[in-house]
């Protein structure tokens, strides 16, 4: 049965989702420049990483399921509006003095709580709105989207760090909330919910959506790629920053995050222009071994001009990679089903994270110590290591027969 398009509605829909990401953008720049000038420990600013991060992870299947049962505009809006009370809560200590660490990490736990709400909702409302032949082009947006707290949020805030202190930037990262539910609740009132919703037990809806992914040995081959893939993504993620401070001032490493983050702007502006037509599995693979290549040539010499290089090309090739594995899963698995199966590959693509930022500082710390070297070196090798294994996923991949025949998918 044809699906009617309504891809206005995901536009404002989207909109709402960018500025929220901007704004999330903003307190995760601050929070991270004012734990460290706090402490002056990495190790902190690892910890309020890892427990903004863990709510999504640990709450991803139950909010899958809820997504499938209840209003995913509504959980839409109750995760966005109410994450906000975790962010209040930091501002609030602010205004009293200085925010212990233990406050912030309980503000960023209760604001991603919520948050954890948004997610399979938000993936699953994209395939209520849309058609089959529209995912490609909404899947490079909404990478655009996510690019944005990388591109615009950096420099952002370092502008107004300058002229302002970070309660300006939790004020703003509030303000943001409202728009974005605003645009919930008006595409909410135009689509009809789920004759589905509400049947069956929460264990009966989670079976269901359990079966369909692992019923499938494609899906199963692309979650573990995914998994390795935000492995070494955090891995990126938690060593870029003191393999550049090693050599270069914060300054220079704002600029750098935000030449290498407009990558994603390059590809998720292709991609919601163009879209990917064909050719899934082989985009996919190619994407994943240039971001290994990405990740290798970041590490090799301290200068920045060459980091950024590889750091622009690392992050252009993500949104292809994205977006081919949000379409061959997206198609093989039954509309109704599409919360559930999103929460559920949520949690078992994002293990990697916890992995990485659980470890990656302790090998780079461990590579420094072996080898004699400064803990930025280290870091450096460790990101190396992680494009290498990578690029050694990516030519895997292609030789699995299940999951060249997802592309012929679709229900």
């Amino acid at each position: 049965m044809n699906k009617q398009s309504n891809f206005p509605k995901f536009m404002l829909l989207w909109a709402g989702e960018l500025i929220s990401a901007v704004g999330g953008g903003l307190t995760s720049f601050g929070l991270g420049v004012y734990v460290f000038n706090q402490t002056g420990s990495a190790s902190s600013m690892a910890l309020v990483t890892l427990l903004a991060f863990l709510p999504t992870l640990l709450l991803s299947v139950p909010a899958g399921v809820l997504a499938d049962q209840y209003d995913r505009r509504l959980l839409m809006m109750l995760g966005d509006g109410c994450s906000a009370l975790g962010i209040l809560y930091i501002l609030l200590c602010m205004t009293q003095g200085e925010a212990a660490l233990w406050q912030i990490c309980i503000g960023v736990f209760v604001s991603s709580t919520f948050s954890a709400l948004l997610e399979p909702s938000y993936r699953a409302t994209v395939t209520d709105l849309l058609t089959k032949e529209e995912y490609s082009k909404a899947s490079g947006l909404v990478s655009l989207a996510g690019s944005a707290r990388y591109l615009i949020s950096p420099v952002l805030a370092g502008a107004l760090l300058a002229v302002s202190d970070i309660k300006l930037l939790l004020v703003i990262d509030i303000c943001t909330f409202f728009p974005t539910v605003s645009a919930a609740a008006f595409v909410r009132k135009g689509i009809a919910r789920k004759a589905t919703e509400h049947q069956g037990s929460f264990l009966d809806s989670l079976r269901q959506g359990w079966q369909a992914v692992t019923g499938n040995r494609g899906i199963l081959i692309l979650i573990a790629v995914s998994a390795a893939l935000t492995c070494f993504m955090g891995v990126f993620q938690i060593l870029a920053q003191p393999l550049i401070l090693d050599f270069a001032d914060s300054t220079t490493l704002g600029i750098g995050e935000t030449v290498c983050a407009s990558g994603m702007l390059v590809s998720g502006l292709f991609l919601g222009a163009k879209g990917i037509q064909r050719g899934y599995v082989k985009k996919l693979c190619l994407s994943l071994l240039v971001s290994g290549v990405g990740m290798v040539g970041f590490g090799l010499r301290e200068n920045i001009y060459p980091i950024c290089l590889f750091g622009f090309i690392f992050f252009a090739a993500l949104p292809f990679a994205n977006n081919c594995l949000d379409y061959l899963v997206r198609v093989n698995i039954p509309d109704e089903l599409q919360g559930r199966a999103w929460g559920l590959i949520g949690f078992l693509s994002q293990i990697g994270y916890v992995v990485a930022y659980g470890t990656a500082g302790a090998i780079a710390d461990g590579i420094a110590a072996q080898l004699q070297i400064s803990v930025g070196r280290g870091a450096a090798w460790a990101i190396i290591t992680a494009g290498v294994l990578l690029g050694l996923t990516a030519l895997l991949l292609f030789s699995f027969r299940s999951v060249r025949t997802l592309e012929r998918g679709g229900v």
